[in-house]
Protein backbone atom coordinates (compact mmCIF):
# COMPACT_ATOMS: atom_id res chain seq x y z
CA UNK A 1 0.00 0.00 0.00
CA UNK A 2 1.32 3.68 -0.36
CA UNK A 3 2.42 5.36 2.45
CA UNK A 4 0.75 8.65 3.96
CA UNK A 5 2.36 10.84 6.61
CA UNK A 6 0.67 11.98 9.29
CA UNK A 7 -1.37 15.46 8.54
CA UNK A 8 -2.82 16.30 12.02
CA UNK A 9 -2.83 14.96 15.34
CA UNK A 10 -0.51 14.36 17.98
CA UNK A 11 1.87 12.73 16.17
CA UNK A 12 4.53 11.96 18.79
CA UNK A 13 2.63 9.67 20.85
CA UNK A 14 5.28 7.46 21.58
CA UNK A 15 7.19 10.35 23.37
CA UNK A 16 3.52 11.42 25.11
CA UNK A 17 3.85 7.79 26.52
CA UNK A 18 7.51 7.17 27.48
CA UNK A 19 7.32 8.32 30.77
CA UNK A 20 3.64 6.96 31.21
CA UNK A 21 2.95 5.05 34.33
CA UNK A 22 0.67 3.58 36.55
CA UNK A 23 0.29 3.60 40.80
CA UNK A 24 0.96 -0.10 41.74
CA UNK A 25 -0.64 -1.32 44.57
CA UNK A 26 0.61 -0.85 48.09
CA UNK A 27 0.81 -4.62 49.82
CA UNK A 28 1.56 -5.32 53.87
CA UNK A 29 4.37 -7.68 53.89
CA UNK A 30 2.46 -10.34 55.82
CA UNK A 31 1.84 -13.78 54.57
CA UNK A 32 -1.48 -15.96 55.26
CA UNK A 33 -0.92 -19.89 53.94
CA UNK A 34 -4.17 -20.79 52.63
CA UNK A 35 -3.22 -24.33 54.47
CA UNK A 36 -2.99 -22.54 57.60
CA UNK A 37 -7.04 -22.37 56.76
CA UNK A 38 -7.62 -25.83 56.34
CA UNK A 39 -7.24 -25.95 52.62
CA UNK A 40 -5.95 -28.99 51.21
CA UNK A 41 -4.15 -29.97 48.02
CA UNK A 42 -5.20 -32.57 45.24
CA UNK A 43 -7.85 -30.80 43.60
CA UNK A 44 -10.75 -33.15 45.22
CA UNK A 45 -11.48 -31.12 48.34
CA UNK A 46 -13.07 -27.71 47.78
CA UNK A 47 -11.00 -24.93 49.85
CA UNK A 48 -13.21 -21.94 49.53
CA UNK A 49 -14.22 -21.65 53.26
CA UNK A 50 -10.17 -21.82 53.95
CA UNK A 51 -9.13 -19.54 51.37
CA UNK A 52 -12.51 -17.07 52.42
CA UNK A 53 -11.30 -17.30 55.96
CA UNK A 54 -7.50 -16.50 55.15
CA UNK A 55 -8.76 -13.21 53.10
CA UNK A 56 -10.68 -12.12 56.02
CA UNK A 57 -8.23 -12.39 58.36
CA UNK A 58 -6.05 -10.57 55.89
CA UNK A 59 -7.98 -7.67 55.83
CA UNK A 60 -8.90 -7.68 58.69
CA UNK A 61 -5.25 -7.20 60.05
CA UNK A 62 -4.90 -4.37 57.31
CA UNK A 63 -4.09 -6.79 53.90
CA UNK A 64 -1.34 -9.26 52.78
CA UNK A 65 -0.68 -11.83 50.62
CA UNK A 66 -2.50 -14.94 50.49
CA UNK A 67 -0.38 -17.67 49.65
CA UNK A 68 -1.42 -20.31 47.43
CA UNK A 69 1.21 -22.92 47.77
CA UNK A 70 2.59 -25.39 45.10
CA UNK A 71 -0.13 -28.33 44.23
CA UNK A 72 -3.77 -28.43 43.05
CA UNK A 73 -6.49 -26.58 44.73
CA UNK A 74 -10.09 -26.80 44.45
CA UNK A 75 -12.13 -23.98 44.47
CA UNK A 76 -15.52 -21.81 44.79
CA UNK A 77 -15.75 -18.17 44.13
CA UNK A 78 -12.92 -16.02 45.49
CA UNK A 79 -13.77 -12.15 46.15
CA UNK A 80 -10.38 -10.07 46.82
CA UNK A 81 -10.85 -6.97 49.38
CA UNK A 82 -8.42 -3.82 49.91
CA UNK A 83 -4.86 -4.92 50.51
CA UNK A 84 -4.90 -8.10 49.43
CA UNK A 85 -2.58 -9.77 46.95
CA UNK A 86 -3.51 -14.01 45.76
CA UNK A 87 -0.34 -15.22 44.73
CA UNK A 88 0.31 -18.45 43.27
CA UNK A 89 3.47 -20.25 43.53
CA UNK A 90 4.92 -21.43 40.65
CA UNK A 91 3.39 -24.76 40.88
CA UNK A 92 0.37 -23.77 42.13
CA UNK A 93 -2.98 -24.13 40.19
CA UNK A 94 -5.97 -22.87 41.49
CA UNK A 95 -9.33 -24.87 39.64
CA UNK A 96 -12.19 -24.01 40.22
CA UNK A 97 -15.83 -25.53 41.00
CA UNK A 98 -19.32 -25.66 39.30
CA UNK A 99 -22.79 -25.87 41.22
CA UNK A 100 -25.77 -23.91 41.56
CA UNK A 101 -24.82 -23.33 45.82
CA UNK A 102 -21.52 -22.02 44.30
CA UNK A 103 -22.64 -19.79 41.68
CA UNK A 104 -25.53 -17.63 42.38
CA UNK A 105 -26.75 -15.18 39.63
CA UNK A 106 -26.01 -11.30 39.92
CA UNK A 107 -26.85 -8.47 37.73
CA UNK A 108 -23.95 -6.91 36.75
CA UNK A 109 -22.59 -5.79 32.91
CA UNK A 110 -21.02 -7.91 30.35
CA UNK A 111 -20.98 -6.89 26.48
CA UNK A 112 -21.67 -3.62 27.39
CA UNK A 113 -25.23 -3.54 28.57
CA UNK A 114 -27.14 -4.69 32.04
CA UNK A 115 -26.90 -8.54 32.18
CA UNK A 116 -27.67 -11.77 34.51
CA UNK A 117 -24.23 -13.74 35.21
CA UNK A 118 -23.25 -16.11 37.61
CA UNK A 119 -21.01 -14.70 39.98
CA UNK A 120 -17.16 -14.51 38.65
CA UNK A 121 -14.55 -17.23 39.57
CA UNK A 122 -12.35 -13.93 40.91
CA UNK A 123 -13.90 -10.65 41.47
CA UNK A 124 -13.43 -7.44 43.60
CA UNK A 125 -15.58 -4.29 43.70
CA UNK A 126 -15.06 -0.85 45.17
CA UNK A 127 -11.42 -2.19 46.18
CA UNK A 128 -8.19 -0.94 45.98
CA UNK A 129 -4.56 -1.99 46.36
CA UNK A 130 -5.25 -5.90 44.79
CA UNK A 131 -3.28 -7.67 42.77
CA UNK A 132 -3.05 -11.49 41.46
CA UNK A 133 0.51 -12.96 41.18
CA UNK A 134 2.73 -15.38 40.78
CA UNK A 135 3.18 -18.02 38.55
CA UNK A 136 1.17 -20.39 38.96
CA UNK A 137 -2.27 -21.40 36.80
CA UNK A 138 -5.97 -20.34 37.41
CA UNK A 139 -7.99 -22.12 35.47
CA UNK A 140 -11.80 -21.68 35.28
CA UNK A 141 -13.10 -25.02 34.35
CA UNK A 142 -14.78 -23.62 31.72
CA UNK A 143 -15.34 -26.62 29.43
CA UNK A 144 -17.74 -27.36 32.03
CA UNK A 145 -20.10 -23.77 30.97
CA UNK A 146 -19.32 -23.06 27.35
CA UNK A 147 -21.19 -24.25 24.31
CA UNK A 148 -18.95 -25.50 21.33
CA UNK A 149 -20.01 -25.09 17.82
CA UNK A 150 -19.69 -28.07 15.52
CA UNK A 151 -17.89 -26.77 12.58
CA UNK A 152 -14.87 -25.45 14.42
CA UNK A 153 -14.59 -29.03 15.97
CA UNK A 154 -13.29 -32.12 14.05
CA UNK A 155 -15.40 -35.54 13.73
CA UNK A 156 -13.44 -37.10 16.39
CA UNK A 157 -13.74 -34.18 19.15
CA UNK A 158 -17.54 -33.64 18.25
CA UNK A 159 -18.19 -37.16 18.73
CA UNK A 160 -16.46 -37.20 22.29
CA UNK A 161 -18.16 -34.33 23.01
CA UNK A 162 -21.56 -36.47 22.41
CA UNK A 163 -20.54 -38.79 24.89
CA UNK A 164 -20.21 -36.17 27.41
CA UNK A 165 -23.49 -34.62 26.84
CA UNK A 166 -26.19 -35.62 24.62
CA UNK A 167 -27.60 -31.32 23.88
CA UNK A 168 -27.68 -29.96 20.45
CA UNK A 169 -28.68 -26.74 19.59
CA UNK A 170 -29.49 -25.96 15.80
CA UNK A 171 -28.22 -23.23 14.52
CA UNK A 172 -27.93 -21.39 11.25
CA UNK A 173 -23.78 -22.26 11.40
CA UNK A 174 -24.88 -25.99 12.51
CA UNK A 175 -24.85 -27.66 15.51
CA UNK A 176 -24.10 -26.19 18.40
CA UNK A 177 -22.82 -28.76 21.72
CA UNK A 178 -24.10 -27.88 25.35
CA UNK A 179 -23.18 -29.74 28.54
CA UNK A 180 -25.96 -29.35 30.59
CA UNK A 181 -29.96 -29.96 29.72
CA UNK A 182 -30.28 -26.60 31.63
CA UNK A 183 -28.07 -25.03 29.00
CA UNK A 184 -30.18 -26.62 26.39
CA UNK A 185 -33.54 -25.60 27.88
CA UNK A 186 -32.59 -21.80 28.72
CA UNK A 187 -31.68 -21.22 24.85
CA UNK A 188 -35.06 -21.88 23.78
CA UNK A 189 -36.46 -20.28 27.10
CA UNK A 190 -34.73 -17.00 26.11
CA UNK A 191 -32.25 -14.67 27.85
CA UNK A 192 -33.60 -13.40 30.78
CA UNK A 193 -33.21 -9.43 31.08
CA UNK A 194 -33.30 -7.71 34.17
CA UNK A 195 -34.76 -4.25 32.61
CA UNK A 196 -37.44 -6.56 31.19
CA UNK A 197 -39.11 -7.72 35.06
CA UNK A 198 -40.36 -5.13 37.87
CA UNK A 199 -37.33 -5.55 39.98
CA UNK A 200 -34.01 -7.25 39.53
CA UNK A 201 -34.64 -9.99 42.18
CA UNK A 202 -38.02 -11.00 39.54
CA UNK A 203 -35.26 -11.33 37.26
CA UNK A 204 -32.90 -13.36 38.93
CA UNK A 205 -35.53 -15.56 40.50
CA UNK A 206 -37.06 -16.18 37.03
CA UNK A 207 -33.44 -17.11 35.55
CA UNK A 208 -31.75 -19.14 38.53
CA UNK A 209 -33.01 -22.42 37.15
CA UNK A 210 -30.70 -22.16 33.84
CA UNK A 211 -28.09 -21.01 36.40
CA UNK A 212 -24.97 -22.39 34.03
CA UNK A 213 -26.81 -20.61 30.81
CA UNK A 214 -25.08 -17.36 32.37
CA UNK A 215 -21.64 -17.84 31.70
CA UNK A 216 -19.63 -15.96 34.11
CA UNK A 217 -16.26 -13.86 32.96
CA UNK A 218 -13.59 -15.51 35.31
CA UNK A 219 -11.20 -12.36 36.50
CA UNK A 220 -14.41 -9.41 37.45
CA UNK A 221 -12.37 -6.29 38.75
CA UNK A 222 -15.20 -3.56 39.38
CA UNK A 223 -14.53 0.15 40.06
CA UNK A 224 -11.09 -0.93 41.79
CA UNK A 225 -7.77 1.33 41.96
CA UNK A 226 -4.41 0.48 41.81
CA UNK A 227 -4.50 -3.17 40.11
CA UNK A 228 -1.87 -5.55 39.51
CA UNK A 229 -2.10 -8.60 37.56
CA UNK A 230 1.31 -10.07 37.01
CA UNK A 231 2.95 -13.37 35.90
CA UNK A 232 0.10 -15.59 36.29
CA UNK A 233 -1.65 -18.10 33.40
CA UNK A 234 -5.00 -17.45 33.23
CA UNK A 235 -6.87 -20.27 31.06
CA UNK A 236 -10.33 -22.05 30.21
CA UNK A 237 -12.12 -19.31 31.11
CA UNK A 238 -16.53 -19.85 30.89
CA UNK A 239 -17.06 -16.37 28.69
CA UNK A 240 -13.98 -13.56 29.00
CA UNK A 241 -11.07 -14.19 31.26
CA UNK A 242 -10.23 -10.67 32.92
CA UNK A 243 -12.48 -7.90 32.29
CA UNK A 244 -11.74 -4.79 34.23
CA UNK A 245 -14.24 -2.40 34.82
CA UNK A 246 -14.41 1.26 35.50
CA UNK A 247 -11.06 0.62 37.30
CA UNK A 248 -8.26 3.24 37.67
CA UNK A 249 -4.30 2.75 37.78
CA UNK A 250 -4.28 -0.97 36.00
CA UNK A 251 -1.56 -2.61 35.27
CA UNK A 252 -1.59 -6.24 33.69
CA UNK A 253 2.15 -7.55 33.01
CA UNK A 254 3.64 -10.72 32.33
CA UNK A 255 0.64 -12.53 32.39
CA UNK A 256 -0.47 -15.74 29.79
CA UNK A 257 -3.98 -16.00 29.15
CA UNK A 258 -5.21 -19.24 27.00
CA UNK A 259 -8.43 -20.53 25.51
CA UNK A 260 -8.75 -23.18 22.80
CA UNK A 261 -9.57 -21.55 19.76
CA UNK A 262 -13.63 -22.65 19.79
CA UNK A 263 -13.98 -21.20 23.47
CA UNK A 264 -16.95 -19.31 22.80
CA UNK A 265 -17.04 -15.60 23.93
CA UNK A 266 -13.69 -16.72 25.05
CA UNK A 267 -11.73 -13.08 24.85
CA UNK A 268 -8.43 -12.48 26.51
CA UNK A 269 -8.03 -8.79 27.92
CA UNK A 270 -11.21 -7.05 27.76
CA UNK A 271 -10.41 -3.23 29.22
CA UNK A 272 -13.67 -1.49 29.71
CA UNK A 273 -14.43 2.46 30.92
CA UNK A 274 -11.00 2.23 32.33
CA UNK A 275 -8.44 5.16 33.46
CA UNK A 276 -4.35 4.61 32.88
CA UNK A 277 -4.19 1.31 31.93
CA UNK A 278 -0.57 -0.05 31.09
CA UNK A 279 -0.41 -4.20 29.60
CA UNK A 280 3.02 -5.35 28.85
CA UNK A 281 4.52 -8.37 27.96
CA UNK A 282 1.51 -10.65 28.04
CA UNK A 283 0.89 -13.73 25.74
CA UNK A 284 -2.53 -14.18 24.60
CA UNK A 285 -4.65 -17.53 22.73
CA UNK A 286 -8.11 -17.48 22.79
CA UNK A 287 -11.33 -18.30 21.33
CA UNK A 288 -12.30 -14.60 20.56
CA UNK A 289 -10.84 -10.85 20.91
CA UNK A 290 -7.28 -10.81 22.40
CA UNK A 291 -6.41 -7.92 23.85
CA UNK A 292 -9.85 -5.40 23.61
CA UNK A 293 -10.98 -1.53 24.56
CA UNK A 294 -14.50 -1.02 25.65
CA UNK A 295 -16.84 1.22 26.58
CA UNK A 296 -20.65 0.44 26.75
CA UNK A 297 -23.09 0.33 24.42
CA UNK A 298 -25.49 2.25 23.06
CA UNK A 299 -27.67 5.26 24.78
CA UNK A 300 -27.81 3.42 28.10
CA UNK A 301 -24.03 3.31 28.33
CA UNK A 302 -23.87 6.88 27.73
CA UNK A 303 -26.08 7.69 30.97
CA UNK A 304 -22.60 6.81 32.60
CA UNK A 305 -19.70 9.30 31.94
CA UNK A 306 -16.85 7.00 31.76
CA UNK A 307 -14.38 6.53 28.20
CA UNK A 308 -11.70 4.03 28.00
CA UNK A 309 -8.28 6.30 27.93
CA UNK A 310 -4.90 6.42 28.80
CA UNK A 311 -3.96 3.26 27.60
CA UNK A 312 0.21 1.70 26.63
CA UNK A 313 0.01 -1.14 25.01
CA UNK A 314 3.71 -2.64 24.64
CA UNK A 315 5.49 -6.08 23.35
CA UNK A 316 2.45 -8.42 23.73
CA UNK A 317 2.27 -11.43 21.68
CA UNK A 318 -1.77 -12.34 20.27
CA UNK A 319 -1.89 -15.52 18.60
CA UNK A 320 -5.16 -17.25 17.42
CA UNK A 321 -7.43 -15.38 17.85
CA UNK A 322 -10.67 -13.09 16.45
CA UNK A 323 -8.47 -10.12 16.55
CA UNK A 324 -5.20 -9.13 18.15
CA UNK A 325 -5.84 -6.03 18.93
CA UNK A 326 -9.66 -4.61 18.79
CA UNK A 327 -11.61 -2.02 20.26
CA UNK A 328 -15.24 -1.82 20.47
CA UNK A 329 -18.13 -2.84 19.34
CA UNK A 330 -19.29 -1.57 22.46
CA UNK A 331 -17.85 2.07 22.75
CA UNK A 332 -20.45 4.19 23.66
CA UNK A 333 -18.48 6.34 26.28
CA UNK A 334 -15.40 6.60 24.37
CA UNK A 335 -12.06 5.32 23.60
CA UNK A 336 -9.01 7.67 23.48
CA UNK A 337 -5.81 8.85 24.04
CA UNK A 338 -4.11 4.86 23.54
CA UNK A 339 -0.88 3.93 22.10
CA UNK A 340 -0.80 0.56 21.02
CA UNK A 341 3.21 0.07 20.12
CA UNK A 342 6.14 -3.44 19.45
CA UNK A 343 3.84 -6.24 19.54
CA UNK A 344 3.06 -9.19 17.54
CA UNK A 345 0.05 -10.77 16.03
CA UNK A 346 0.10 -14.05 14.75
CA UNK A 347 -2.63 -16.60 13.45
CA UNK A 348 -5.27 -13.95 14.49
CA UNK A 349 -8.33 -14.04 12.03
CA UNK A 350 -8.15 -10.04 11.62
CA UNK A 351 -4.77 -8.02 13.02
CA UNK A 352 -6.74 -4.72 14.29
CA UNK A 353 -10.08 -4.25 14.53
CA UNK A 354 -12.26 -1.28 15.09
CA UNK A 355 -15.36 -1.98 15.02
CA UNK A 356 -19.10 -0.08 16.02
CA UNK A 357 -22.60 0.36 14.71
CA UNK A 358 -25.51 2.37 14.25
CA UNK A 359 -27.03 3.26 17.72
CA UNK A 360 -23.62 3.43 19.72
CA UNK A 361 -22.85 6.57 19.73
CA UNK A 362 -19.43 7.81 21.17
CA UNK A 363 -16.27 8.57 19.43
CA UNK A 364 -13.18 6.66 19.60
CA UNK A 365 -10.07 9.20 19.16
CA UNK A 366 -6.47 9.79 19.06
CA UNK A 367 -5.38 6.28 19.00
CA UNK A 368 -1.75 5.20 17.70
CA UNK A 369 -0.56 1.72 16.35
CA UNK A 370 3.47 1.45 16.18
CA UNK A 371 5.51 -1.17 14.88
CA UNK A 372 3.02 -3.92 14.72
CA UNK A 373 4.20 -7.53 13.03
CA UNK A 374 1.26 -9.48 11.97
CA UNK A 375 1.81 -13.39 10.48
CA UNK A 376 -0.72 -15.42 9.20
CA UNK A 377 -4.13 -13.35 9.42
CA UNK A 378 -6.90 -15.43 8.14
CA UNK A 379 -8.76 -12.34 6.44
CA UNK A 380 -8.05 -8.54 6.91
CA UNK A 381 -4.85 -7.09 8.28
CA UNK A 382 -7.15 -4.17 9.86
CA UNK A 383 -10.43 -3.81 9.77
CA UNK A 384 -12.44 -0.11 10.58
CA UNK A 385 -16.11 -0.64 10.11
CA UNK A 386 -19.22 0.66 11.21
CA UNK A 387 -21.70 -2.20 10.48
CA UNK A 388 -21.20 -4.57 12.92
CA UNK A 389 -23.49 -7.04 13.64
CA UNK A 390 -23.49 -9.35 16.98
CA UNK A 391 -24.34 -13.14 15.77
CA UNK A 392 -25.91 -15.15 18.29
CA UNK A 393 -26.10 -18.52 17.51
CA UNK A 394 -28.99 -18.48 15.22
CA UNK A 395 -29.89 -14.60 15.59
CA UNK A 396 -28.24 -11.40 15.16
CA UNK A 397 -28.47 -8.32 17.59
CA UNK A 398 -31.24 -5.73 16.27
CA UNK A 399 -29.85 -3.49 13.88
CA UNK A 400 -30.71 0.13 15.26
CA UNK A 401 -33.10 2.40 12.50
CA UNK A 402 -32.13 5.64 14.66
CA UNK A 403 -31.94 9.23 13.23
CA UNK A 404 -30.92 10.82 16.58
CA UNK A 405 -27.31 11.79 16.10
CA UNK A 406 -26.07 10.77 19.44
CA UNK A 407 -26.74 7.40 18.21
CA UNK A 408 -24.28 7.87 15.40
CA UNK A 409 -20.58 6.78 16.45
CA UNK A 410 -17.44 8.33 15.63
CA UNK A 411 -14.00 6.82 14.58
CA UNK A 412 -11.16 9.73 13.96
CA UNK A 413 -7.97 10.56 14.74
CA UNK A 414 -6.13 6.80 13.97
CA UNK A 415 -2.65 6.45 13.25
CA UNK A 416 -0.99 3.63 12.02
CA UNK A 417 2.90 3.79 11.71
CA UNK A 418 4.86 0.87 10.69
CA UNK A 419 2.22 -2.04 10.72
CA UNK A 420 3.27 -4.75 8.74
CA UNK A 421 1.74 -7.87 7.88
CA UNK A 422 3.28 -11.07 5.98
CA UNK A 423 0.07 -11.94 4.20
CA UNK A 424 -0.19 -10.20 0.77
CA UNK A 425 -3.77 -11.48 0.79
CA UNK A 426 -4.25 -9.33 4.54
CA UNK A 427 -6.45 -6.60 2.79
CA UNK A 428 -7.27 -3.81 5.06
CA UNK A 429 -10.88 -1.98 5.04
CA UNK A 430 -12.17 1.23 6.10
CA UNK A 431 -15.70 1.57 6.01
CA UNK A 432 -18.04 4.66 7.20
CA UNK A 433 -21.92 4.21 8.57
CA UNK A 434 -23.79 3.77 5.55
CA UNK A 435 -25.02 7.47 4.44
CA UNK A 436 -22.64 8.92 6.78
CA UNK A 437 -18.93 9.27 5.39
CA UNK A 438 -18.43 12.15 7.82
CA UNK A 439 -17.89 8.74 11.00
CA UNK A 440 -14.59 7.77 9.72
CA UNK A 441 -12.25 10.42 9.21
CA UNK A 442 -8.60 10.92 9.65
CA UNK A 443 -7.24 7.69 8.86
CA UNK A 444 -3.13 8.01 8.68
CA UNK A 445 -0.61 5.20 7.63
CA UNK A 446 2.91 5.82 7.30
CA UNK A 447 5.57 3.11 6.37
CA UNK A 448 2.88 0.13 6.78
CA UNK A 449 2.58 -2.77 4.56
CA UNK A 450 -0.99 -4.01 4.59
CA UNK A 451 -1.95 -5.49 1.27
CA UNK A 452 -4.60 -3.93 -0.94
CA UNK A 453 -7.64 -2.11 0.53
CA UNK A 454 -10.84 -3.64 0.11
Amino acid sequence: MSNRKYKKGNHDMASTFKNFVTELPDIKNMVFNITDYGAISGGTVPCTEAIKKAIEEASNSGGGRILVPNGIWLTGPIALKSGIDLHLEDNAVLIFTKSKEDYPLIVTDYEGIKRIRAVSQISAENAENISITGRGIINGNGHLWRPVKQFKMTDRQWKALLKKSEYVIDSKEGGVWVPTKTIYDARFEGEVFPDDYASEEEALEKAKEFFDFYRPVMVSLRHCKKVLLDGIRFQNSAAWNIHPYFCEDLTICNVSVNNPYYAQNGDGIDVDSCNRVHIHHCDLQTGDDGICLKSGKDKEARKLSGPCQNVYIHDCKVGQSHGGFVIGSEMSRGVNNVLVKDCTFIDSDVGIRFKSALGRGGVVENIFMENIQMVNIKSESVIITMDYIHNLMDYNDPVSNSTDPEDIPEFRNIFLKQCISSDPDAYYMIRSLEGHPETVHDIFFEKCKLGSAL
